[in-house]
């Protein structure tokens, strides 16, 4: 089993940062891709933005030139570097990975249980 865990939610004016992080945990051989995602309400899951473990990174239109996708092997972890937020980035921001686990040496798709991002106008 392989666990994911956000952190770094929270509330902020427009205009403002904040930096998520997702870390994960457990029988893990390799992860491969990972994502930011989010889930405003009453509307469908969005990608936000991904990264291969090669670090080829793709970004939603709504969110290039202000969000930034980056992560640490070593540390298992994935970040957003949120800047110049807006009140439509306000959602439940959930990361996902693409993980080849141990001893099966298969691979699985997680999900963390998500961030609130509020973006107060």
């Amino acid at each position: 089993q392989v666990q994911l865990v956000e952190s770094g939610g929270g509330l902020v004016q427009a205009g403002g940062s904040l930096r998520l992080s997702c870390a994960a945990s457990g029988s893990i051989f390799r992860i491969n891709a990972m994502a930011w995602y989010r889930q405003a309400p009453g509307k469908q899951r969005e990608l936000v933005a991904g990264t291969t473990s090669g670090g080829t990174t793709n970004y939603a239109d709504s969110v290039k030139g202000r969000f930034t996708i980056s992560r640490d092997n070593a540390k298992n972890t994935l970040y957003l570097q949120m800047n110049s937020l807006k009140p439509e980035d306000t959602a439940v921001y959930l990361c996902n990975a693409d993980v080849t686990t141990r001893p099966a040496i298969r691979r699985e798709n997680y999900w963390g249980p998500g961030t609130q991002v509020t973006v107060s106008s």
